[in-house]
């Protein structure tokens, strides 16, 4: 990761914790029902999520209770309009913009010395079933703070109120128990400790329960993709609900979205476009083996590119240029059916969201298309680091340069 951390690729908005916010974050870990974290410093998202923490505890979503239970942490302001490196659901960044935008000035009030914990309440306290899922519409966001300081503050406003109560100026006890409240508190007469709660309504989204789900809710019948198979399995077997189900892996699901308005296509108008010369490129890098030049300079090069496109066998040269060829046979033949020429996969990564869709809507769907067939390496990073993290780990070295070369000029 060391290259994409240089040129400010991995989790480069992260916030650094260290010192007192570290005893406030462990506060807030064991208020949500976890352990401590014994790192001295780590860095946080959003969300109050830190990859640190989470490879130390070897669990990757550790502010969960069960699938079904989300939390948050929130423990400096810094944290507003921050990215969701690492989201159980979709709509997480989302959650947060409404924390900020409701509670922004009593979140900066409360955090000079306390902290936060965030509870997404969606009156589901366990899954039991895949369908479960449809279940999971109305999230009331729960807020708490550490060491009880919204009650502590009731606490000191009845003992001023008892201190002025007649003679009770003079009460030795009163004086103490002041003196107390102050010390560990500080005045807390005019903090704003109140955060109301929340009301959240889903509509589409994605999930990581259930080894991931995508939802696509506004339709005459509800969809649900599944990324695991042996979840989807046990999914058809339900017949409680009048929906469709489809594994990730299914094409026939493509056509049935187009239907749906939910996807489109113009192939014509897509070989104009970076994305499909990016899709292009990274899916002919795939085959390059021991090349004389570097496979950056092969992919930006035409020259070096037509050189080892004439080098690879026929039937690599064909899934390559299978558009070209669709194309150039388009102009004898109008009737040809463009899935019996291009290359599955770029056929179906060339599909677009349906401009019909809301822009939450088309974000869902480019992530679903870039968990189909992972190939476009911008898109990847934009609508799915964690799976364009596990992707780059794997790429040749120069392969790697000319992808992140391609994100810095969202080429």
């Amino acid at each position: 990761m060391d290259k994409l951390i240089k040129a400010n690729l991995y989790r480069s908005e992260s916030i650094s914790i260290s010192g007192k916010l570290v005893e406030r974050y462990n506060k807030c870990l064991v208020k949500l029902g976890f352990t401590e974290t014994k790192l001295k410093k780590f860095t946080i998202d959003g969300i109050g999520w830190s990859p640190e923490i989470a490879e130390e505890k070897e669990e990757s979503f550790y502010l969960n209770n069960g699938e079904a239970n989300t939390h948050a942490i929130i423990i400096t302001p810094k944290q507003k309009g921050l990215p969701v490196y690492n989201p159980f659901h979709s709509f997480d960044k989302e959650l947060m913009k409404v924390v900020f935008k409701k509670h922004e000035k009593t979140i900066n009030d409360i955090t000079r010395d306390s902290a936060i914990c965030i509870d997404f309440d969606q009156k589901i306290d366990v899954f039991y079933e895949p369908l479960d899922v449809l279940r999971y519409k109305d999230i009331v966001i729960k807020f708490h703070l550490i060491d009880n300081l919204n009650k502590a503050k009731e606490e000191q406003l009845k003992l001023i109120d008892s201190f002025n109560y007649e003679n009770n100026f003079i009460d030795e006890e009163i004086h103490k128990q002041l003196l107390i409240s102050a010390k560990k508190y500080g005045d807390l007469r005019e903090r704003n400790l109140t955060l109301e709660e929340i009301n959240f309504t889903t509509d589409s989204f994605y999930t990581k329960a259930f080894g991931g789900v995508f939802l696509l809710r506004d339709l005459a019948i509800p969809i649900l993709i599944f990324e695991d198979e042996e979840t989807y399995k046990e999914a058809i077997k339900d017949t409680t609900y009048d929906v469709l189900m489809y594994h990730i892996s299914h094409t026939e699901m493509i056509d049935k979205l187009v239907s749906y308005n939910v996807l489109e296509l113009e192939i014509e108008e897509e070989t104009t476009k970076n994305r499909y010369h990016r899709i292009q490129k990274f899916m002919f890098s795939s085959y390059l083996k021991e090349t004389r030049y570097p496979i950056k300079e092969i992919l930006q090069d035409g020259i070096l590119f037509k050189s080892y496109l004439n080098k690879v066998d026929i039937s690599t040269r064909k899934k390559v240029m299978s558009l070209e060829r669709f194309l150039d046979k388009q102009k004898v033949s109008k009737n040809l059916n463009p899935k019996e020429i291009i290359e599955e996969e770029i056929y179906i990564a060339l599909h677009k969201p349906h401009s019909s869709l809301k822009p939450n809507h088309q974000d869902l769907i480019w992530s679903l298309l870039v968990n189909i067939v992972p190939k476009d390496v911008l898109f990847m990073y934009w609508y799915d680091k964690e799976q364009f993290y596990q992707l780059f780990t794997t790429l040749e070295d120069s392969t790697q340069d000319w992808v992140i070369e391609t994100i810095c000029n969202n080429f």
